[in-house]
């Protein structure tokens, strides 16, 4: 075979387009991703979709393309630097808060209740499911974060009613499974542990029954959780609303934040992320927050994720709470809006909904 060969070549600083001939050695080829990259050094390839190792390390470096028994015309190639790997394998090591620092009792500097707006997340004993919303398949959004070296990705949580503890989990205990139940009990204790700020008032329930609740698997946390979390774990969380990308601040102020992408019913999270298509084991969820006089930066993460947010508006990735159409999955009845599904849900003790 000969003639050219244009493969896509995406690495940290972003994508380019190489033009080859298949006469060309492969030392060539990696010449010319090092360049074109910037990657300098030994470096990991990945092919494909979703991508996989390219064994490189069994390529002679004087084989000549054409003999090469993968085809890399129109091949898209992920460019990683090997020690960006060794220094991803934990990338917020100077921020990302360990299992190991999850205190078994809640903060006791509680003295004021969460600042959030009633209405403003779900906190209502509902299972809500949601019909698919955008399309992030066949090009899921990517925002370039130079500063942080690497982009800004949507990491998106199953449906299943845990999804803002699985999202929160990842990323301030590096597990979206294993750390569920264990903020849910963190919720649960924290209630317990401050009867005057958390009353039947606050939380539309006898906070005996609310901590029953809460630890359910099936159960909804929002903003009431978000709050206790963001200070036990002394990070601050901001949520996005893809709806009118609003941001709400947990905890502000804190030197870590997390960012949370909230679609209506649904929370996700914001990762940064080496390259698109790495592994997510290489994602960064927690950014250090500098204040530098009356300004903090935290290299350009959460302007990054308001901008992936902004794409996802676009893809109409989020559901309108207050005019959609729910039905009951239990009795079958219908209405529209969140508000409707909470009335029924008091009145009836229903908690399976879908959205109509």
């Amino acid at each position: 075979m000969t003639g050219a060969i244009r493969i896509r070549v995406r690495g940290p600083q972003g994508v380019a387009t190489i033009s080859i001939e298949s006469s060309a050695s492969w030392q060539d080829l990696l010449s010319q991703i090092s360049e074109k990259t910037g990657v300098k050094g030994d470096f990991d390839i990945k092919y494909g979709y979703p991508p996989q190792p390219f064994n490189t390390e069994t390529i002679d470096g004087h084989a000549l393309l054409s003999d090469l028994p993968h085809n890399l015309n129109g091949e898209q190639l992920i460019v990683m630097p090997k020690d960006m790997n060794k220094s991803l394998s934990n990338p917020t090591s100077s921020s990302k808060l360990r299992p190991e620092a999850v205190k078994s009792l809640p903060p006791q500097g509680l003295t004021s209740p969460p600042q959030h707006n009633p209405g403003d997340f779900p906190d209502q004993p509902l299972g809500l499911t949601r019909k698919p919303k955008g399309d992030l398949e066949g090009e899921p959004p990517e925002i370039p974060v130079p500063m942080l070296e690497g982009v800004m990705v949507l990491r998106v949580m199953p449906d299943d009613n845990s999804c803002m503890f699985r999202a929160l989990s990842s990323a301030v205990l590096g597990s979206a499974l294993d750390g569920m139940t264990e903020l849910r009990s963190v919720v649960a204790q924290t209630i317990q542990a401050n009867p005057d700020l958390y009353t039947k008032g606050m939380l539309e329930k006898e906070p005996s029954a609310y901590c029953q609740w809460i630890q359910r698997e099936d159960s909804w946390g929002g903003g009431i959780e978000l709050s206790i979390l963001s200070q036990h774990f002394n990070v601050e969380i901001c949520s996005i609303n893809v709806q009118d990308l609003r941001i709400d601040k947990f905890n502000e102020g804190q030197q870590t934040r997390c960012v949370l992408v909230y679609s209506g019913i649904h929370y996700d999270v914001c990762a940064v992320t080496p390259v698109a298509g790495a592994d997510p084991e290489f994602d960064r969820k927690v950014f250090d927050v500098v204040k530098m006089s009356d300004e903090e930066t935290d290299g350009g993460a959460l302007e990054a994720a308001r901008e992936l947010c902004k794409v996802l508006q676009g893809r109409h990735y989020f559901t309108d709470t207050h005019g959609f159409d729910v039905k009951c999955n239990t009795c079958e009845q219908a209405g529209t809006g969140e508000q409707w599904a909470v009335q029924h849900a008091k009145s009836t003790g229903h908690s399976d909904f879908g959205e109509g």
